[in-house]
């Protein structure tokens, strides 16, 4: 099945970029919106969802208060990530999440919901 590269824009209320940093890169941050539970073991990221689903991705990039890229260790394609970068609108002084993700041709739209979904949760819990 062929697989296709996702790019997602969100803007975002925040005006403050440590707060949006914080969201997308700590254990913490990312259990307010990614996942339930998040534990860091330095460059291994485990996410917990519901009581069993449990899945570990490697932080392969990162660039402080830029991007922070996860590789799924039981992804066979290697070169298949997730990114959550952050940017500045400069005329509004406003930021946008940009998330680039993979996924099978058939499944971009159930993808691109689960962000939405994801994103709307960011946005209630951080007051963006």
């Amino acid at each position: 099945m062929e697989r296709k590269k996702l790019h997602l824009e969100y803007l975002l209320n925040a005006t403050s970029k440590s707060i949006l940093w914080t969201a997308i890169s700590t254990p913490t941050g990312l259990e307010g919106w990614f996942a339930d539970k998040v534990q860091s073991d330095d460059k291994i990221v485990t996410f917990f969802w519901g009581k069993t689903e449990r899945r570990e991705a490697e932080i392969i990039a990162v660039r402080a208060y830029s991007f922070i890229r996860f590789r799924w260790l039981d992804d066979e394609n290697e070169r298949e990530y997730f990114e959550l970068k952050m940017t500045n609108n400069e005329l509004t002084n406003d930021f946008v999440l940009e998330i680039t993700d993979f996924t099978e041709v058939d499944e971009i739209d159930d993808l691109r919901e689960l962000w939405e979904s994801q994103v709307d949760t960011l946005r209630r819990s951080s007051g963006f």
